[in-house]
């Protein structure tokens, strides 16, 4: 196929480039090449490349949307918008990567399925919820994947950086009361790739098995580091003092996953496990 990938220099966009590589033509046009907000470049740009599938993994931090709401809206609602109604006009499909902050995560214990109503209580998790609608809406040979708390090799976020801060001694700082699903990018890319062969358009949620915070990923990535869990200073998130507001309990479960007969994916202390090696061969 012709594949198109917005945002493949990011985390996600780079290890799902390496992964269809070897099989497909790919089109990894930089943001200043393609501008996915304004219509009239996502048009000329399909009507160049005339992608079989795009993949929109464009992206845009948590606070800064808070901070402009206006870009927000054009990254996440306007540009995915644009690209899944232009991908439609040339016969093409569109997989597009949302988040769990779509959920107010108010409800305690609850674990979060496609059936669940949304609710953001931040900028970014509203206009994530809304580019879902108006891409759904725009191609119906769209596939929409919520992901959460991704880590990997490519990315320096505090997921994938604590077990080497860690190991050489740093003190951290590690919410408490926060809690999600971890992704491992490994196996979000994986199952991304599994998705898209069923050829099954819908909403999706991928994640890593298990409910944690952020104090317990660290703990964990702690004792796989063998450095010392004194090195965690624990705090809470208003400690934290960010910015955009975070919901306190969104981990996420996928049913459409499970009707296709995907299993689960690993639990994220053995995806961690596996990330800790990747990263640190020897």
């Amino acid at each position: 196929m012709k594949i198109g990938i917005i945002g493949s220099t990011g985390l996600v966009g780079s290890h799902l480039k390496r992964l269809l590589a070897a099989e497909h033509e790919l089109y990894t046009p930089h943001h200043v090449a393609l501008d996915i907000t304004d219509t009239a470049d996502v048009r000329a740009w399909c009507r160049s490349v005339q992608p079989d599938l795009v993949i929109n993994c464009s992206a845009i931090d948590v606070d800064r949307c808070e901070r402009e709401p206006q870009l927000a809206e054009a990254v996440n609602v306007t540009g995915p918008q644009a690209l899944a109604h232009i991908a439609r006009e040339h016969g093409a499909s569109i997989l597009h990567f949302s988040t769990n902050y779509v959920f107010d995560g108010k409800q305690h214990g609850h674990i979060y399925t496609q059936a669940d109503a949304t609710d953001a209580i931040n900028v970014y998790g509203r206009t994530k919820r809304v580019g879902e609608e108006a891409l759904l809406t725009a191609n119906p040979q769209s596939y929409v994947i919520r992901t959460s708390w991704v880590f990997g090799t490519g990315k320096e976020n505090f997921l994938s950086t604590v077990h080497r801060k860690l190991r050489a001694g740093e003190r951290i700082r590690s919410i408490k009361d926060v809690w999600a699903s971890a992704t491992y990018v490994n196996d979000l890319a994986a199952r991304t790739l599994e998705v898209l062969a069923r050829r099954s358009y819908g909403l999706y949620h991928v994640v890593n098995a298990g409910v944690l915070n952020y104090l317990e990923f660290a703990e964990e990535a702690a004792r796989l580091a063998h450095a010392d869990t004194a090195l965690i200073e624990q705090v809470s998130e208003s400690d934290a003092q960010r910015l955009a507001e975070r919901p306190r309990f969104t981990p996420m479960s996928c049913s459409l996953s499970a009707e296709l007969g995907l299993p689960p994916l690993r639990d994220w202390r053995a995806a961690l496990t596996a990330y800790i090696a990747e990263a640190n061969p020897h």
